[in-house]
């Protein structure tokens, strides 16, 4: 077990774009992974695990490191130095490594990991707000298991496969999967692999897709013929797993502020055989006004503080802020009062957050059915999903009905 220069250069030069130049990890790692086409899956790995892996406990590593934002290279040198250490790996002499402090490190570790926001490394803020809402006790599973790494989930695509005939075919690729109880089409990676070379990826035979995300399409309960309503498609994770379930017929609305966001959808629908999607871009308010009372299931996947799923993101621990969080309630809070009108009575409406904060949820929720439009609906259930129990994303969905 030992370091390799050029994969070391490579992870020090994303940490830097990373840490000072404000870029986002998943960008930089799958840039760093065309650097050198001679690199072997072992040296990929190497590269992007260990980037991630600074960068999840960037304030651990830094605390330990005794270097302070904004990292010069010799400060991202040390915090990597702090890494190998504690991951076991011999330090090797070279000049930018020379005098790393072994004992030191350790000692520090063990000192440092006694205070929970620097043994988790999140920002003191977010320990603050997690405890308020959480409580003491089930914050601090949940911040560490959203410290794990994530699971690679792909979700069948049914419109083009069955699980069991993809499950085979992936074996045939040495890629062994798990299925999960209770979850029809959700296949496990028994270890990381990059699915997305794979043909059955390019036939769109599977998406990648979290556990608990696949739960939403099949808790809005739709049925094939019907007209749904996908408020905040973005690139269409969820809007394609819709499509599925209906098997291509009726209506299927994508809706998204973004144009980009909807170019990437039609792409991945081409790909799955999704034909039942229409586009629709919010860019006035005319747009929903004319869905009003039309739809029978709606769907809202709220933006949010993203507090669930920060073993998937870990530099949003780094970029979040609290005023962001304070805003995004307000958001939440439009959105529902804005998109629920396009429900039609007797039709359902699913509120979706990738949050595990009761204010972004259960809370909203309450808030909206005290509402002039809120009180046409009845509330029918809700699941609340935390990574320390599931194993999987953190999640809310709540499911309301428009009286008929």
């Amino acid at each position: 077990m030992r370091l390799h220069r050029n994969l070391v250069y490579t992870t020090i030069d994303s940490l830097n774009a990373i840490f000072n130049e404000g870029e986002y990890a998943d960008k930089v790692v799958a840039r760093a992974l065309k650097k050198d086409k001679r690199w072997g899956s072992s040296d990929r790995k190497f590269v992007a695990e260990t980037i991630y892996e600074i960068v999840r406990w960037k304030r651990l590593y830094s605390e330990i490191a005794e270097v302070k934002e904004p990292f010069d290279r010799d400060n991202i040198w040390r915090m990597f130095a702090t890494w190998a250490v504690l991951r076991g790996y011999p330090i090797p002499d070279w000049r930018q490594l020379e005098g790393t402090p072994e004992r030191k490190i350790k000692g520090r570790f063990d000192e440092l990991s006694k205070i929970r926001a620097i043994k988790e490394s999140i920002p003191d803020w977010m320990d603050e707000l997690g405890v308020k809402e959480l409580g003491e006790k089930v914050w601090a599973t949940e911040i560490a298991a959203q410290n794990q790494q994530a699971k690679v989930i792909l979700r069948t695509n049914t419109l083009k496969t069955t699980r069991d005939k993809l499950r085979a075919i992936l074996m045939d690729l040495n890629i062994d999967t798990d299925t999960l109880k209770d979850q029809p089409e959700a296949l496990v990676l028994k270890e990381r692999a990059n699915v997305f070379l794979t043909d059955a990826f390019k036939q769109g035979f599977f998406e990648v897709q979290d556990a608990s995300s696949q739960l939403v399409a099949h808790f809005l309960d739709v049925k094939p013929g019907m007209r749904v309503v996908d408020t905040c498609a973005g690139a269409g994770g969820k809007t394609l797993h819709i499509a599925s379930l209906m098997e291509n017929k009726g209506q299927l609305i994508a809706m998204d502020l973004y144009e980009s966001k909807l170019k990437q959808l039609k792409l991945r629908a081409k790909r799955n055989s999704a034909f039942n999607i229409e586009y629709r871009i919010i860019d006035t308010t005319k747009v929903i006004k004319k869905l009003h009372e039309k739809a029978d299931r709606v769907l809202i996947d709220a933006p949010c503080s993203g507090l669930g799923v920060l073993k998937r993101n870990p530099d949003a621990k780094w970029k979040l802020q609290p005023e962001f969080i304070d805003n995004i309630r307000k958001v939440q809070a439009e959105v529902l009062e804005n998109y629920s009108k396009i429900v039609k009575p007797g039709g359902k409406l699913v509120y979706a957050t990738c949050s595990v904060l009761p204010s972004e949820n259960q809370e909203q929720i309450k808030k909206f059915l005290t509402t002039e439009i809120g009180k046409n609906f009845i509330f029918v259930k809700d699941v609340k999903i935390l990574a320390s129990e599931s194993g999987f994303d953190g999640f809310y969905m709540a499911q309301l009905e428009r009286k008929a």
